[in-house]
């Protein structure tokens, strides 16, 4: 079970095929093991490269706060612990916030940008998201590495309080925006903005809800981010 210690805390990563590296990073509380319907098929062309964000999983669970940026740079340290000056980037949620982050802060280190259900502020029927944290509070309902309240208390404070959305033009990656046309977490009017402010960025929706990109749609979504990872210039 791979791990390193980035700013004080242990995170825990997969690392499954060969080509092309690809970071993916999970949403709020998501563990690797949540993020299979992606990563596995995935890894048949990439080296995915699958990690648990502070909170979550198998990683470390230190007392809040904790902030996107502070993510995105634990991100930037398991790719330094493997030797990957740079990679691909798919964030899904909250993930995609982080990797909006490192995007904006460490763009070197980021070939092509993959954004998955996700905005660059919270918007949307907030209620839901703590509704979802009830639901995964709960015994049997989410991966086998339970989120500790506290570590989920601290991801939703964090995702919250990120804004980037004035700093989307200065992105430089290729990007792919994949929303469901039913979201209402995340509303799909947030990744149309997205797509106006992210120079060379490509949006396709989705049939379906947030969730709809690793449920019932993902082996489209597979798709479109495989065509996208191996596009031309």
């Amino acid at each position: 079970m791979p791990s390193v210690a980035v700013n004080g805390v242990e995170l825990y990563y997969e690392a499954h095929g060969c080509g092309a590296p690809l970071v993916v990073l999970g949403g709020l509380g998501q563990d690797v093991s949540e993020m299979g319907t992606l990563a596995r098929p995935l890894a048949g062309r990439f080296r995915v490269i699958a990690i648990d964000n502070r909170g979550s999983g198998r990683s470390s669970k230190p007392p809040g706060p904790y902030t996107v940026e502070q993510m995105a740079a634990e991100a930037a340290g398991v790719m330094d612990h493997l030797s990957l000056p740079r990679a691909h980037l798919a964030g899904i949620s909250l993930g995609g916030r982080i990797a909006m982050a490192l995007a904006l802060d460490r763009g070197e280190r980021v070939d092509r940008l993959v954004l998955v259900s996700t905005s660059p502020r919270a918007t949307g029927a907030r209620w839901l998201v703590r509704a979802g944290m009830v639901i995964a509070d709960l015994p049997g309902l989410r991966g086998s590495h339970r989120q500790p309240r506290h570590a989920m208390k601290a991801q939703f404070d964090a995702t919250t309080r990120f804004d980037c959305t004035s700093r989307l033009p200065h992105i430089k990656a290729p990007t792919l925006i994949v929303h469901g046309t039913s979201d209402r977490i995340a509303p799909l009017a947030t990744a149309e903005q997205m797509h106006a402010l992210v120079p060379n960025s490509r949006l396709v929706r989705i049939d379906g809800g947030h969730l709809a990109p690793l449920l019932t749609e993902h082996r489209r979504v597979v798709a479109e981010i495989s065509t996208f990872l191996t596009a031309g210039p």
